[in-house]
């Protein structure tokens, strides 16, 4: 019998074994590295850096992880002008989110003020323009798009779970609807990525993303946990039935390769919240079918006999293994071990 955990165990340790730059206190952004490719520091992978390494402390209980955490937050606050606070929104969003998980396996209240002190930030995002919703980044308020707004209403959900403030719950329901009615496909529950990137109004529909789909299903999921509404958990269901026929190929069943640079951590994000999916709804057998047909194509054929993992987990390993794309990979080996657990 295929041990998954173990599985996760030896990617988790060559994640740090190949990417792991000890000067700066975070991940190479890729391997090999050239002395150069953490010039353009992109601070949100290294919130799903956090999430990987939480993935590893939740299953192992193993403090080496939560001992990694702490000096990848140290870096990031130094490269990031000593701050964790950012530009772009929905990067602030996912390192919240990240950090709010921590303060979960951990209750130290430092995760908890950087989680709230992140979350203050984030509120400012909201404005009227385009009829509400969360901008995307400080210096273009107007345009306002899924990953800004669907992460934003899960971190408000879970801090309403954990903290109780009703406020934090209006947030999450005001943002999750803002988001589902202008940027989901009535007719099939797609969601699309963003409305008036180029300041003319529109939404840009021949952006098909795999995260946009994952972050709207986990902002349904956490909504239909706290308010019981069918309807969260409904939407959930047919989003993520609506991405299966979408992305998932038909001959070979892989999720697809979404391309170069923050692209490889969409499906990554993906698997994530369809993971949460199958939590409540264990009986999406196809949901649960489909991750394992390829974390066993992703072991098999998706990483080199270093434990690089490629964009495409069927596919041609790149001579460049950026960071998004390893981790990625990991996180749908560590879903996979989550399963079997």
């Amino acid at each position: 019998m295929i041990n998954w955990s173990s599985r996760a165990d030896i990617a988790q340790d060559e994640l740090v074994a190949h990417f792991w730059n000890s000067q700066l206190g975070i991940m190479d952004q890729q391997v090999p590295c050239g002395g150069d490719c953490n010039d353009h520091f992109i601070y949100w992978w290294h919130a799903h850096v956090i999430d990987v390494l939480t993935d590893g402390y939740e299953r192992t209980r193993n403090s080496k992880y939560l001992e990694r955490i702490d000096l990848v937050i140290a870096g990031v606050q130094k490269l990031n002008g000593d701050t964790l606070i950012h530009n772009y929104y929905d990067d602030m969003e996912w390192m919240a989110l990240a950090l709010l998980r921590v303060y979960d396996v951990t209750q130290r209240d430092i995760y908890k003020a950087h989680t709230l002190a992140l979350w203050a930030n984030i509120q400012t995002a909201w404005n009227d323009q385009m009829g509400g919703g969360m901008a995307w980044k400080k210096d273009q308020l107007d345009y306002k798009n899924t990953p800004a707004n669907a992460p934003a209403s899960i971190l408000a959900s879970r801090l309403y779970q954990r903290f109780h403030k009703e406020e934090d719950l209006h947030w999450a329901q005001r943002i999750y609807h803002w988001n589902k009615d202008n940027l989901v496909d009535p007719s099939n529950g797609f969601v699309w990525d963003g409305l008036n990137r180029l300041g003319d109004g529109k939404i840009d529909y021949d952006w098909a993303y795999t995260y946009c789909q994952g972050v709207f299903i986990g902002a349904g999921i956490e909504l239909y946990q706290i308010t019981g509404e069918r309807i969260y958990l409904d939407d959930a269901v047919r989003t993520a039935e609506t991405a299966l026929l979408h992305f998932v190929n038909r001959d070979s069943g892989m999720l697809p390769n979404e391309g170069l640079d923050d692209c490889g951590l969409f499906k990554g994000i993906f698997v994530r919240y369809l993971h949460q999916l199958l939590d409540i709804r264990p009986e999406q057998t196809n949901i649960r079918s489909m991750l394992l047909h390829n974390a066993t194509v992703l072991w098999e054929s998706g990483r080199d006999n270093r434990g690089l993992i490629s964009r495409s987990w069927n596919g041609h390993m790149e001579e460049v293994v950026q960071l998004c794309a390893q981790l990625s990979g990991l996180m749908m080996l560590e879903a996979i071990a989550s399963l079997e657990n």
